[in-house]
């Protein structure tokens, strides 16, 4: 691979794409940056709930919390960067350069999980931006929610791409004895030189598998997770990520197909022709082929896993890669109720079998 170099160093996206609810395009919305000069910002917020639905035949998950809006990250191919337009911001540089801290989130997660309305289901940090991206360095919010998790015995799953969760190792060891936690570390490349301008503000690939070693190392169960797989840039790594993830003690692993939803094909698009020129087009046209000509595939059942003979061999890599890494090996099943006990102290005195043929019955 030749040297890769942005325009903006530190920067994933290298423009600020106007945002489509504002009839006013200002020039500072569509204007190029200088990412050597552009500092992150964090805007506090006060928030006045912080568990959201999620209503996803995709996903296996019905409720998120997103501590930070934006992200520091600086993925180029991040889904998410189309909700920064919600908040009046752009999906380019904006999203990864101003960040809407929720300071209020551990109150609002202690309040409805004392809720005697509420019932036990994993709730997962975050399904959109990273919770441990750099902002918590500061903020420590994502650590108050696991405190809040821990105080009442409830199931989280967590997705990040950040070694920083290992400071939290003291709470997810406590709820991992429990069966209350499962991470989920994401992975997208090894080659070093492609995630610093892919990916310029998260943990490099090894430290990654380092994280998930620490991590299992203290039986807290982590799935390995390759995505995005982007056909033409990293496709052909995804059997060494599996394995080293694998041996790193991941117990299970799943993949994703790029697909580059609203403005998000604007930044990648604009990144992939100044940071790789020579081999932009055919990079495009292989991401267009599994989204059946379009750059992206909005639906259900095929929006993650794409479809055409490309998308099909990355399956099939997917499925030798479970065969020769991960057979024998499975993700435990989140535990619900040592909340229920917790919320109603007179079904301690059941045992969880009991428990189980009550709810049966």
């Amino acid at each position: 691979m030749t040297t890769l170099r942005t325009s903006h160093k530190g920067r994933g996206a290298q423009i600020n794409t106007p945002n489509p609810y504002d009839n006013i395009i200002r020039e500072s919305e569509v204007r190029v940056l200088d990412g050597d000069k552009l500092r992150t910002q964090y805007i506090c917020s006060d928030s006045k709930t912080i568990v959201t639905n999620v209503n996803s035949p995709d996903l296996h998950f019905s409720h998120s919390i997103n501590p930070y809006q934006g992200c520091e990250h600086g993925c180029v191919y991040c889904y998410a960067r189309n909700s920064h337009t919600y908040w009046g911001y752009s999906a380019g540089l904006d999203f990864e350069s101003k960040i809407i801290v929720k300071k209020d989130a551990a109150k609002l997660l202690d309040k409805k999980l004392s809720s005697t309305s509420w019932m036990a289901s994993p709730i997962v940090l975050s399904g959109n931006t990273d919770p441990y991206q750099p902002a918590e360095k500061e903020y420590e919010i994502t650590r108050s929610l696991l405190e809040v998790f821990w105080k009442h015995r409830h199931p989280v799953q967590i997705i990040t791409k950040n070694s920083l969760i290992l400071r939290d190792l003291d709470i997810l060891s406590s709820l991992a004895e429990l069966g209350l936690v499962q991470v989920a570390i994401s992975l997208t490349t090894l080659d070093e030189e492609l995630r610093r301008v892919m990916e310029p503000r998260t943990a490099s690939g090894k430290l990654r598998i380092r994280t998930i070693r620490t991590l299992a190392s203290h039986k807290v169960p982590v799935r390995a997770m390759m995505a995005p797989i982007i056909p033409g840039l990293n496709d052909t790594e995804l059997m060494e990520m599996a394995k080293q993830a694998s041996h790193a003690g991941a117990v299970a692993m799943s993949h994703t197909i790029v697909r580059l939803n609203g403005q998000v094909a604007d930044v990648f698009t604009d990144w992939i022709q100044k940071t790789l020129p020579l081999r932009a087009d055919r990079i495009i046209s292989q991401i267009k082929s599994c989204h059946e000509g379009q750059l992206n595939d909005s639906r259900f059942g095929m929006r993650q896993k794409g479809s055409g003979k490309i998308a099909e061999m990355i399956e099939q890599q997917a499925k030798l890669a479970k065969l020769m890494y991960y057979k024998g090996k499975k993700m435990p099943t989140l535990n619900l109720n040592h909340y229920q006990a917790r919320k109603n102290p007179q079904l301690s005195l059941f045992t969880e079998e009991q428990m189980s043929m009550a709810k049966a019955g």
